[in-house]
């Protein structure tokens, strides 16, 4: 149920016809696929992992000095069972995790004055990880914008429809860890939740855990393709394409070893007005800012309070 879709397909021009339908059948239907051929160096996806693994495996002590407490723009470390991806149940996951947005100067006016999610990194005292981070940032959040090519084809709008929506978006980059499993009862990686944004592009060591659960049907493991990114329809997108395309249900499950992965959240610019595309019907849902959306949906998420400045 979770396909396979190769983007040279697209990006050659081989087949661009046929990937933009699978796409669209994807994002109709699993909400998922696998996406292979997407152009991000092998090495700088090692370098990534290497460099997450330096972080969490320091003391706490050390993690606490870039905690995302700490700040306003939800940058930094998330102590494991600081978050309850599952907002009906408020179960506590048991990760952790480091969170990057885009990067802005201190001295940028909107810095200055506070503005939601215009803050700055927050940064660990480890050699080359900025550096690290940044470059799959930047190279992540073009994949993003490239395959909104496709989706708008898919949509029957101008394939530059998305262009001018993510080139100062709200997209955080967030490397996680799972700790092993202690066999507690009740205990989960991730709660049951679906993405806020428009796309997130997945990398994972492999390790098993993460588990889908499409409309009408039970839970199933999303198989691993090496070097493949696990590509799923946010929220904020299902909203933009009023309900066309679809945001899926998903889980980790407690791993038997430690795993990590590495997800890149497509956001929009802060005010990209999220409504109803061109053609897809009577709204609905109510127009709202891209900002304004998500700062909802994290209110929900996180069990204790972050600094607000």
């Amino acid at each position: 149920m979770i396909p396979v879709l190769d983007f040279e397909r697209f990006t050659s021009g081989e087949d661009r016809a046929g990937f933009v339908a699978d796409l669209g059948a994807a994002a109709r239907g699993p909400g998922f696929f696998l996406l292979t051929g997407h152009g991000i160096d092998a090495d700088l996806q090692a370098r990534v992992f290497a460099a997450a693994d330096a972080f969490f495996g320091l003391p706490v002590a050390e993690k606490e000095k870039v905690s995302i407490l700490k700040t306003p723009h939800y940058r930094g470390w998330a102590h494991d069972g600081l978050e309850s991806l599952d907002e009906t149940s408020g179960q506590k996951d048991r990760k952790e995790s480091f969170n990057i947005g885009y990067d802005m100067d201190p001295s940028d006016p909107r810095v200055i004055a506070g503005e939601p999610f215009r803050g700055v990194n927050q940064w660990p005292d480890l050699p080359g990880f900025r550096e690290t981070m940044l470059t799959y940032y930047d190279a992540a959040l073009d994949l993003g914008v490239r395959l909104s090519r496709a989706i708008a084809l898919d949509l029957g709008l101008a394939e530059d429809h998305f262009d001018g929506a993510f080139h100062e978006p709200l997209a955080a980059l967030r490397v996680l860890h799972y700790p092993p499993a202690t066999g507690a009862e009740g205990e989960i990686g991730a709660g049951a939740h679906s993405d806020y944004g428009v796309v997130t592009l997945l990398m994972t060591d492999g390790e098993p855990g993460l588990q889908v659960k499409p409309r009408g049907g039970d839970w199933m493991d999303v198989p691993h393709v090496a070097g493949a990114y696990v590509v799923n329809i946010g929220d904020c997108l299902m909203r933009w394409t009023n309900d066309i395309y679809v945001s899926t249900p998903h889980r980790v499950l407690p791993p038997r070893r430690r795993r990590r992965s590495v997800a890149m959240f497509v956001e929009a610019n802060p005010d990209v007005v999220v409504e109803a595309l061109p053609g897809t019907g009577a709204p609905r849902y109510p127009a709202i800012r891209a900002a304004d959306y998500l700062q909802s949906r994290l209110d929900a998420t996180y069990n204790e309070t972050i600094d607000k400045g």
